[in-house]
């Protein structure tokens, strides 16, 4: 698929109707990260740069149609203008036609999209209302992608249509990851659930070389395969679709890396005494909290031979020590491998960026997205609308 970018539209003197993402965290009427703010500047200063007026489309938490005071995006106006260094004008979408004429070269942030009813409808109506208010349209919240809304869907076919940096940075990303990789392609698919992640496993292992399964959806699989797995978090209904993803691995030459040792313990908290068992070996009394150090040096040996890495999920339960050390040692070893210049890898979803940045080894990746569900139904395959949308 191809697109064009803010690189080949005329922006000067041109408003410029740009859907971001800032659906940031607030306390006490306060942005707490900027992360997403921060994202989108060089989109806005390239329109600005080029005389253009970026007019801001963005939603702001699941107000569903209503307008809720609580969840206005009058909050994030200080954040923005802190990390765009230039004042922001913020307008409802009802006064926004009187706003923008008087806004040149300015920047215009529109009230949460997602107050009006038709928004996530994908309104033809509304997508006019938001057309006539520009020139250009430019979608930078590939986090918002996989929804056919309003902004996000019909827009982009109202008016000429272009990805702003940060969608055109991610889209890039993961064509070089999943559309055309250089191979051998891992998987690293980790998180508590099989459930939440059966179209994306299934996606993959036609898809990649190697397919590593971490953190409670892994126990899954060992219990599907007749190992006893004690009390750990396991989904023993789907046992009989986890051996079908063993199965279509099995038919399509990917090879699928379970734990082959494990840490167990008997009590679910920081530095509970625990021991290193093999994977059949489970006690009945104890529950599995990470994978051991065999499987961490056979992950290692996977990636040292893999030209391209896609993660998602932590390996183990990283939010207490030490029960984090299987993601640390993998992130750490794709991270020096990736600066090394010997791996393109790729990283997405809520709970896989703070296990990286935990790991210390987020600045080593190729690429880590911030999108949670976008990302997760790339990798499953899926269209995403947004992205469908701005094709050339």
């Amino acid at each position: 698929m191809s697109w064009k970018t803010l690189d080949h539209m005329h922006l000067s003197g041109k408003r410029v109707l740009t859907r971001v993402d800032i659906n940031v965290p607030v306390e006490n009427g306060r942005v707490t990260d900027t992360t997403r703010i921060d994202r989108i500047v060089p989109t806005v200063q390239h329109i600005l740069e080029s005389s253009g007026t970026p007019i801001l489309i963005a939603h702001f938490g699941r107000p569903k149609g209503q307008v809720v005071d609580a969840l206005s995006l009058k909050v994030t106006v200080p954040a923005l203008e802190a990390a765009l260094g230039v004042p922001v004008k913020f307008t409802s979408l009802d006064n926004a036609r009187e706003t923008v004429t008087f806004a040149k070269n300015q920047v215009v942030l529109i009230e949460n999209i997602r107050f009006e009813p038709g928004e996530e409808r994908n309104d033809p109506q509304l997508a006019q209302r938001l057309a006539d208010l520009g020139d250009i349209y430019c979608n930078d919240a590939f986090s918002a992608a996989h929804r056919a809304h309003a902004s996000t869907e019909a827009l982009a076919q109202l008016r000429p249509a272009c990805a702003g940096r940060l969608m055109a940075e991610e889209l890039t990303a993961l064509e070089a990851a999943l559309g055309k990789p250089e191979r051998p392609v891992v998987a690293v698919v980790g998180g508590a659930k099989v459930s939440s992640k059966l179209d994306l496993l299934s996606n993959l292992v036609g898809q990649v070389d190697h397919l590593v399964i971490g953190g409670g959806m892994a126990n899954t699989f060992l219990a599907a395969q007749g190992h006893a797995v004690g009390k750990s978090l396991c989904e023993h209904a789907l046992a009989d679709k986890a051996q079908r993803i063993l199965q279509q691995a099995q038919a399509t030459g990917c090879e699928i890396i379970l734990p082959s040792d494990i840490v167990v313990v008997r009590e679910f908290a920081a530095h509970a005494p625990h021991e290193t068992v093999a994977a059949e070996a489970c006690p009945d009394d104890a529950m599995i909290l990470d994978a051991g150090p065999e499987t961490v040096a056979r992950i290692g040996a996977c990636l040292a031979r893999a030209r391209t890495l896609i993660w998602n999920g932590p390996l183990g339960a990283f939010e207490i020590q030490p029960f984090d050390r299987a993601t640390n040692a993998a992130a750490q070893s794709a991270a020096t491998l990736t600066k090394m210049g010997k791996l393109i890898s790729v990283a997405g979803g809520g709970d896989t960026v703070a296990a990286l940045n935990q790991a210390g080894a987020a600045d080593g990746f190729s690429y880590i997205s911030t999108a949670g569900g976008a990302f997760l139904e790339w990798m499953e395959g899926k269209d995403l609308p947004g992205v469908a949308a701005l094709a050339t």
